[in-house]
């Protein structure tokens, strides 16, 4: 019975298929939107996770901040090692120091920026060689004319056959070694692109390129079996000991807990897409009211084929199986088309705004669930009504 009212559904919609076409558009666009919407928020949640990633899990970034008076006190190598050798739980304490300048080639030039850092930081930060090796400890002890390169700085200047490592290429006026190749890291969690960029041992950077022994920030990377809180209270305590500052006075420097701001931004990204979904399925809700008034005036359309029906023995229930399955096929076939417009709108769109495609099989069967839901939904009343009419007055129905 199930299977006679489907076929018979599908002949209803193919006989008046421009009719049929326009009453589920609205069911078409809300569940495209809904699955537009719900991919691109899972993959601006994924791309922000990987520019936080890319800073380290369970990590602290430490870096000064203006005080009052106007002034930014730096912090320097001594207070990197204080806090890796005083605070329990903490695996590494590492600085970092940056500087902008221009790299050379083979007659090819490229803007980009210099980090200047130590094999403890990158591990730190999770960071990877794809090609050739990390520093030596003699390398960063001396700070040797030696360095990693981004992909994007090789792209640059580097020709795509041959590998770089063991060239010799000019950084500003100072000429180094390539001896390693860093994975792809993408956008870092402060902004900058961590693949358009050359590493170099940290005192290099701090001799040749700063003048001074200052440093940016440093990473702390800690235990995960040990409180965060615990540590961080631990580690704040310890620098306003070091930097003198007295009870009540402001700190004049920021801890960030790259957990804490993962599972924040997370939430908050979260958040706004079921917003966002919510808001597109409002579409859902006009598309029925769409199905149904077309349900109703389907019914009155077909009074005396359904007199007829009903005159040679046909059951009131069999009569609204079958406008039921015609509204749920008409949704159903809505709800498939509007998961494909939304699978090509969701990768064209994550391409335009340069984020992870990220499908989701379980949104796209819910979508397709609750587009047929609503042919149950809103085509049960006009089923209801054509099952009810009295056989004699349908058939005198001109």
């Amino acid at each position: 019975m199930l299977g006679t009212s489907i076929l018979l559904a599908l002949r209803e919609i193919r006989r008046h298929i421009l009719r049929s076409i326009l009453t589920t558009l609205g069911i078409i666009i809300g569940v495209a939107a809904v699955v537009t919407m719900v991919t691109l928020g899972n993959g601006v949640t994924a791309s922000v996770q990987n520019e936080i990633s890319s800073l380290g899990a369970s990590n602290f970034i430490v870096f000064p901040v203006r005080t009052d008076r106007g002034t930014i006190r730096p912090f320097d190598d001594a207070d990197v090692r204080a806090v890796g050798q005083q605070i329990a739980g903490v695996e590494i304490a590492a600085g970092q120091v940056n500087a902008n300048a221009t790299a050379f080639y083979n007659g090819q030039d490229w803007d980009t920026r210099v980090q200047g850092v130590s094999n403890d930081l990158l591990a730190a930060q999770s960071v990877k060689v794809d090609e050739g090796r990390l520093f030596t400890r003699d390398e960063e002890e001396s700070g040797k004319n030696v360095c990693l390169l981004g992909l994007k700085v090789r792209e640059a200047i580097f020709p795509p056959s041959g590998s770089p490592i063991g060239a010799r290429m000019r950084i500003g006026d100072v000429s180094c070694e390539v001896i390693g190749m860093v994975a792809e890291r993408g956008q870092g969690g402060n902004g900058a692109d961590d693949d358009d960029a050359v590493y170099l041992p940290i005192k290099n950077v701090q001799r040749r390129f700063r003048g001074n022994e200052n440093l940016d920030f440093f990473v702390v990377k800690y235990d995960p079996s040990y409180s965060a809180k615990t540590v961080q209270d631990a580690l704040v305590g310890l620098l306003r000991e070091r930097r003198l500052l007295q009870d009540g006075a402001p700190n004049d420097f920021n801890v960030i807990d790259t957990a804490q701001v993962n599972q924040a931004l997370g939430a908050a990204t979260g958040a706004l897409t079921a917003m966002v979904a919510v808001i597109a399925s409002i579409s859902l809700l006009v598309g029925g009211i769409g199905i149904m008034n077309i349900m109703l005036v389907s019914v009155t359309e077909r009074t005396r084929e359904i007199g007829i029906r009903l005159a040679i023995g046909a059951l009131a229930r069999e009569v609204r199986l079958q406008f039921l399955t015609e509204a749920v096929v008409l949704c159903a076939l809505g709800g498939l088309v509007g998961i494909a417009l939304g699978f090509v709108a969701s990768i064209g769109l994550a391409s335009a705004i340069d984020v992870p495609f990220a499908f989701d099989p379980a949104i796209n069967i819910l979508s397709f669930l609750f587009a047929a839901g609503m042919g149950v939904v809103f085509g049960y009343y006009p089923a209801s009504r054509a099952s009810k009419l009295d056989p004699i007055d349908a058939l005198r129905h001109e």
